[in-house]
């Protein structure tokens, strides 16, 4: 399962950076809508990899503050550190352990860490298609993100 899971967050990172570069490339087309949409994207990876290993966040989950909302050419390496952060705890947590953990409106849960990174990679696929909406309504072509023109 490992296995599997690493080849989830090689798929996740590639198609994040990406976005990331079309981000940059694009910047005067891109809407304020999409940045605060990758910039979710990018802090809820960082928040569930803070979760499982019960460490302090660093983002809020929904860009209520201004240092939420990132720069687009903070992007690649927002994501290429929570990519690595996952790849640590796949190499080094059980993923059938269970993960303490309290959301960000205090309430407490607890899950299978293999659930909580599960959760990472379908988040993140289903902001991406947000995104792609929003960039083709700004005239921007989107990126074909799916997960079998990642494999062909």
């Amino acid at each position: 399962m490992e296995t599997f899971f690493k080849e989830l967050f090689e798929y996740n990172y590639h198609f994040n950076q990406k976005l990331a570069e079309v981000f940059v490339a694009q910047a005067e087309k891109t809407s304020e809508k999409s940045v605060k949409l990758f910039s979710h994207v990018l802090n809820a990876h960082h928040i569930w990899n803070s979760r499982i290993e019960n460490k302090l966040q660093n983002y809020g989950v929904w860009n209520i503050r201004n240092a939420d909302i990132h720069n687009a050419v903070d992007f690649e390496q927002i994501n290429q550190t929570n990519y690595e952060h996952s790849i640590y705890i796949l190499e080094n947590v059980d993923l059938n352990s269970i993960s303490y953990y309290k959301n960000s409106k205090g309430q407490s849960f607890q899950n299978k860490v293999g659930d909580m990174l599960f959760h990472v990679i379908n988040h993140s696929t289903y902001h991406r298609g947000q995104i792609a909406s929003e960039f083709r309504q700004n005239g921007i072509e989107p990126l074909v993100t799916d997960y079998i023109f990642y494999k062909r």
